[in-house]
């Protein structure tokens, strides 16, 4: 799943203005590809403080992603309807990114 935002981000970013060139446009790139390699990581770490700090991470750039998307809405490089699938995206990527460290940090309170 999120390896599927990052290439519907690119497949938006082709469309932002030239100026956006070294402003928006590579930040919201490197936000995405952010959140799909930490959970990549994660997932090949054998720790589940490890796991979680990964997810932890991949959380933190989901949520500048969102930050970045909204102010690109606002600012009108994306339409409403790329903007509400972006958005539902995220929205599902954030709740399986909580409950996958919900359950990697309750196998370390539990002592595995």
């Amino acid at each position: 799943m999120a390896k599927d935002l990052v290439l519907d981000i690119y497949r938006i970013t082709k469309t932002f203005p030239a100026e956006e060139k070294f402003g928006l446009t590579p930040q919201i790139n490197r936000a995405a590809i952010s959140v799909a390699s930490n959970i990549a990581e994660g997932s090949a770490r054998s720790s589940r403080k490890d796991q979680a700090h990964f997810s932890q991470l991949s959380c933190g750039s989901l949520m500048e992603l969102a930050c970045q998307l909204e102010i690109s809405s606002k600012l009108g490089f994306i339409n409403e309807p790329e903007w509400q699938s972006v958005s539902e995206k995220t929205e599902a990527i954030a709740a399986k990114l909580s409950r996958l460290r919900s359950s990697q940090l309750s196998g370390l309170r539990s002592g595995q």
